[in-house]
């Protein structure tokens, strides 16, 4: 919500609508509850977290989501000449998406979707509910106006993730497993 703010804040309009709101947190209960089902690694023995980094890998992760979001913002007002309404779309088919692709870069301390491989549940989930965030824009049902393409979404949203997922595996700075790992202090 701090896009959100920060959005209004700067450029006078609401960058995406309240039943769009509404959207994305029943988009996003799916996989986030299908989390307990992942494949990733456990460590064997018990284990203690240092809160302070995790909460800074955090927030870094969510600062690059807000400037993603910015940019693609921007891409759409500036480069495709976007109105208000069409933007909103985009912004939240964004939204939508690069969520769970953020999901997918810290689940593991391995560059993106490398073993070990997220769930079939969890995977799934993201799928169709990234699917069905496509389907809402391009087939709106009068909520929204339509974008009949989703490629700068799309693309944008895989480009950015990829990006994070490139710095974070690099770094180890941004990607979970290979930050808050180091901070685990085993009991």
């Amino acid at each position: 919500m701090v896009f959100v703010v920060l959005a209004m804040l700067i450029f006078d309009f609401y960058p995406i609508t309240a039943i769009m709101i509404i959207l994305l947190a029943f988009f996003n209960d799916m996989p986030i509850m299908a989390i307990a089902t992942d494949n990733t690694w456990l460590d064997p023995k018990p284990v203690r977290w240092d809160m302070h980094r995790v909460l800074t890998v955090s927030t870094v992760l969510g600062l690059i989501g807000v400037l993603q979001t910015f940019a693609m913002l921007l891409i759409g007002k500036d480069y495709f000449h976007m109105d208000i309404a069409h933007l909103q779309a985009l912004i939240f088919l964004k939204l939508a998406i690069a969520g769970h692709l953020t999901l997918f870069i810290a689940r593991t301390r391995k560059p993106f979707l490398r073993k070990p491989y997220p769930s079939a549940v969890l995977l799934w989930s993201a799928i169709l509910t990234k699917a069905a965030a496509t389907l809402f824009v391009v087939y709106p049902m009068g909520l929204v106006p339509s974008i009949t393409w989703g490629k700068p979404a799309w693309s944008g949203s895989i480009v950015f993730s990829g990006y994070s997922s490139m710095i974070g595996s690099r770094s180890g700075s941004i990607s979970t497993w290979s930050s808050i790992r180091r901070d685990i202090r085993i009991l």
